[in-house]
Protein backbone atom coordinates (compact mmCIF):
# COMPACT_ATOMS: atom_id res chain seq x y z
CA UNK A 1 0.00 0.00 0.00
CA UNK A 2 1.61 3.25 -1.13
CA UNK A 3 -0.09 6.92 -0.94
CA UNK A 4 -1.57 9.67 1.49
CA UNK A 5 -3.79 7.90 3.99
CA UNK A 6 -2.41 4.18 3.83
CA UNK A 7 -2.40 4.43 8.24
CA UNK A 8 -6.41 6.00 7.94
CA UNK A 9 -7.00 3.17 5.67
CA UNK A 10 -5.62 0.63 8.13
CA UNK A 11 -7.49 1.75 10.70
CA UNK A 12 -11.25 1.08 8.44
CA UNK A 13 -11.48 -2.63 9.44
CA UNK A 14 -10.79 -2.79 13.14
CA UNK A 15 -13.15 0.64 12.72
CA UNK A 16 -16.21 -1.31 11.48
CA UNK A 17 -15.86 -4.59 13.45
CA UNK A 18 -16.14 -2.27 16.33
CA UNK A 19 -19.25 -0.36 15.23
CA UNK A 20 -20.98 -3.89 14.40
CA UNK A 21 -20.25 -5.42 17.31
CA UNK A 22 -21.55 -2.21 19.18
CA UNK A 23 -24.91 -2.13 17.45
CA UNK A 24 -24.81 -6.35 17.75
CA UNK A 25 -24.87 -5.49 22.08
CA UNK A 26 -26.98 -2.27 21.93
CA UNK A 27 -30.11 -4.29 20.64
CA UNK A 28 -28.81 -7.53 22.79
CA UNK A 29 -29.00 -4.82 26.04
CA UNK A 30 -32.22 -4.02 24.62
CA UNK A 31 -33.50 -6.98 24.71
CA UNK A 32 -32.72 -7.83 27.88
CA UNK A 33 -34.42 -5.03 29.34
CA UNK A 34 -37.67 -5.97 31.43
CA UNK A 35 -39.79 -2.66 30.46
CA UNK A 36 -39.50 0.22 28.58
CA UNK A 37 -38.72 2.52 31.30
CA UNK A 38 -35.64 0.27 32.49
CA UNK A 39 -34.48 -0.07 28.84
CA UNK A 40 -34.40 4.24 28.42
CA UNK A 41 -32.55 4.13 32.03
CA UNK A 42 -29.89 1.79 30.71
CA UNK A 43 -29.30 3.91 27.62
CA UNK A 44 -29.31 6.67 29.95
CA UNK A 45 -26.36 5.24 31.57
CA UNK A 46 -24.69 3.49 29.05
CA UNK A 47 -24.52 7.04 26.83
CA UNK A 48 -23.23 8.75 29.80
CA UNK A 49 -20.71 6.44 31.11
CA UNK A 50 -19.78 5.86 26.99
CA UNK A 51 -19.13 9.67 26.47
CA UNK A 52 -17.26 10.21 30.15
CA UNK A 53 -14.90 7.21 29.51
CA UNK A 54 -14.45 7.68 25.72
CA UNK A 55 -13.53 11.36 26.72
CA UNK A 56 -11.05 10.69 28.96
CA UNK A 57 -9.69 7.81 26.61
CA UNK A 58 -9.19 10.34 23.83
CA UNK A 59 -7.40 12.85 25.96
CA UNK A 60 -5.35 10.45 27.89
CA UNK A 61 -4.63 8.99 24.24
CA UNK A 62 -3.61 12.85 22.61
CA UNK A 63 -1.46 13.74 25.69
CA UNK A 64 0.50 10.63 25.29
CA UNK A 65 0.74 10.15 21.35
CA UNK A 66 1.88 13.77 21.33
CA UNK A 67 4.50 12.48 24.45
CA UNK A 68 5.95 9.31 22.04
CA UNK A 69 6.12 11.08 19.03
CA UNK A 70 7.84 14.44 20.30
CA UNK A 71 10.43 11.97 21.86
CA UNK A 72 10.87 10.16 18.86
CA UNK A 73 9.60 6.78 20.41
CA UNK A 74 7.57 6.28 17.40
CA UNK A 75 7.42 8.04 13.75
CA UNK A 76 5.20 8.32 10.97
CA UNK A 77 6.10 7.83 7.40
CA UNK A 78 4.80 11.10 5.87
CA UNK A 79 3.92 9.73 2.70
CA UNK A 80 1.21 7.25 4.13
CA UNK A 81 -0.32 10.22 6.49
CA UNK A 82 -3.79 12.11 6.11
CA UNK A 83 -1.98 15.14 6.23
CA UNK A 84 -3.95 15.92 9.42
CA UNK A 85 -1.76 16.34 13.09
CA UNK A 86 -3.18 16.74 16.87
CA UNK A 87 -0.07 18.37 17.81
CA UNK A 88 2.75 16.15 17.10
CA UNK A 89 0.81 13.12 15.86
CA UNK A 90 -1.42 12.37 12.61
CA UNK A 91 -5.26 12.28 13.89
CA UNK A 92 -5.60 8.97 11.97
CA UNK A 93 -4.22 7.27 15.28
CA UNK A 94 -7.06 7.97 17.17
CA UNK A 95 -8.83 5.41 15.36
CA UNK A 96 -7.84 2.40 17.40
CA UNK A 97 -9.22 4.87 20.95
CA UNK A 98 -12.30 5.45 19.23
CA UNK A 99 -12.04 1.76 18.22
CA UNK A 100 -11.62 0.99 22.00
CA UNK A 101 -14.23 2.97 23.19
CA UNK A 102 -16.91 0.48 20.72
CA UNK A 103 -15.36 -2.16 21.70
CA UNK A 104 -15.43 -2.97 25.29
CA UNK A 105 -18.47 -1.64 26.48
CA UNK A 106 -19.48 -3.96 23.61
CA UNK A 107 -17.61 -7.17 24.63
CA UNK A 108 -19.05 -6.26 27.84
CA UNK A 109 -22.83 -6.96 27.19
CA UNK A 110 -22.09 -9.81 24.81
CA UNK A 111 -19.87 -11.88 27.34
CA UNK A 112 -21.87 -10.87 30.67
CA UNK A 113 -21.56 -14.11 32.69
CA UNK A 114 -24.55 -13.08 35.10
CA UNK A 115 -26.87 -12.49 32.61
CA UNK A 116 -26.10 -16.16 30.82
CA UNK A 117 -26.05 -17.61 34.30
CA UNK A 118 -29.75 -16.40 34.65
CA UNK A 119 -30.74 -17.81 31.65
CA UNK A 120 -29.11 -21.62 31.67
CA UNK A 121 -29.24 -22.24 35.31
CA UNK A 122 -32.35 -23.92 37.03
CA UNK A 123 -33.32 -22.59 40.62
CA UNK A 124 -31.52 -24.78 43.36
CA UNK A 125 -33.42 -26.61 45.52
CA UNK A 126 -33.11 -25.18 49.28
CA UNK A 127 -30.72 -27.58 51.44
CA UNK A 128 -32.39 -29.16 54.07
CA UNK A 129 -32.18 -28.83 57.56
CA UNK A 130 -29.61 -30.87 59.46
CA UNK A 131 -31.39 -31.07 62.53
Amino acid sequence: MNGSGVYALLAVPFLLVALVLAVVAAVVADRRARTREDAARRRRVTAVTGVVAGVALLVMTIVFNNVIVTLRIVAYDPARITGLRIGAFPVEDLAYAIGAVLLLPSLWVLLDRDHRAELTTRPRPEPEDPR
